[in-house]
């Protein structure tokens, strides 16, 4: 007998009145507000401008709900469409069921979308998103804790999750696959954060190192749950999946490295222009202040002009009557000869 063990909850869905409020919806939606707000941080402190990851993250996210949802089917068809089922039922999101491979791979489509209307290069804005991404899935797997899926063989160890009798469960206590993919998640997040600031990650490659890290830890936690699942070799499709993702996470790495090395210096050139703008405000001020300065000096120099002006003229007097005084000087002269010559 366990003497601790993790309770499940009672019930999966609390109601307000006619309107259901489901466990499993509110981790998915504060996973997505989590991812946005520090994926925000992670981009204006690359250069992009506030709201750019939101904008984005309105086309992302309804294409990695409907992604996730559509590789959960295809891949449990059985549920859905096998003997005695309702395929209506494959429409039921809030009951569970999402697939992180078909989230990445359709939100990526619907991420690229939103970057090319912005021009934005699609790398640079998963990189600023890979450990929001990360701590998103994080949240997000506790809503299994609320629906009673997804956990792993039966355990009597002291964090064992504790399962209520139910539609294709047994009661007893199992490993909480959940809270070790949670946990191993926050330590991708931490991961990426970590080497991308000890290396200066860019093009993707972030992104990229998130993707391998939680393959790794995605691996052998699939291989601890016992619900169903179609096996391949002795392995269940999402440890295949897994597999096959790392090594092409790992590809991407080594090969980005060799023919894109560094970081991108412009990840939003809007933000850039607008920057520019605003460091040009002091210069276009400064010539202004040295326009007006020339025209007051233009206009000092007139003023001076002017004054000297009346000086000029009382000087051109002066010399008209000296001139006027010498040639009467000189009629005098031609006077006093006038006599004597005429006494000769």
């Amino acid at each position: 007998m366990n003497l601790a063990f993790i309770p499940s909850p009672s019930t999966g869905v609390l109601h307000l009145g006619p309107i259901p409020l489901r466990g499993y919806a509110f981790c998915i939606i504060i996973g997505v507000f989590v991812a946005v707000w520090l994926g925000n941080k992670r981009w204006v402190a690359r250069g992009g401008k506030p709201g750019t990851v939101a904008d984005i993250a309105v086309w992302a996210v309804p294409f990695g709900l409907v992604g996730g949802r559509l590789y959960h089917v295809i891949t449990d068809y059985q549920l859905y469409f096998g003997e005695g089922r309702d395929w209506v039922d494959a429409f039921k999101i809030w009951e569970g069921g999402l697939g992180i491979w078909g989230a990445i791979a359709l939100g990526a489509v619907g991420a690229w979308i939103g970057c090319r209307r912005r021009g934005i290069p699609l790398p640079a804005w998963a990189d600023a998103l890979a450990p929001g991404i990360a701590l998103a899935q994080a949240c997000g797997r506790w809503g299994n804790w609320f629906n009673q899926e997804l956990y792993g063989r039966a355990t009597d160890l002291p964090w064992a999750v504790e399962i209520t009798d139910g539609p294709n469960r047994v009661a007893g206590t199992y490993h909480p696959t959940f809270l070790y993919e949670s946990l191993w998640c926050i330590g991708v997040a931490l991961l990426v954060i970590w080497a991308d600031r000890r290396f200066t990650l860019g093009h993707g490659r972030a992104f990229a190192l998130y993707v391998a890290a939680y393959c790794v830890g995605r691996g052998w936690i699939e291989y601890m749950r016992v619900d169903e699942a179609h096996h391949i070799l002795g392995l269940r499709l999402n440890v295949w999946t897994s597999i096959v993702v790392f090594v092409l996470a790992v590809v991407y790495l080594v090969l980005s490295a060799k023919l894109r090395p560094g970081r991108e210096e412009v990840v939003e050139p809007e933000a850039v222009a607008v920057a520019g703008a605003k460091d040009g405000d002091t210069p276009a001020a400064d010539g202004k202040a040295k326009d007006a300065d020339a025209k007051g000096a233009v206009e000092a120099g007139a003023a001076a002009d002017a004054d000297a002006e009346p000086k000029d003229a009382e000087a051109e007097a002066a010399d008209g009557e000296a001139e006027a005084a010498a040639a009467a000087e000189g009629k005098a002269e031609d006077k006093a000869e006038a006599p004597g010559a005429k006494k000769l």
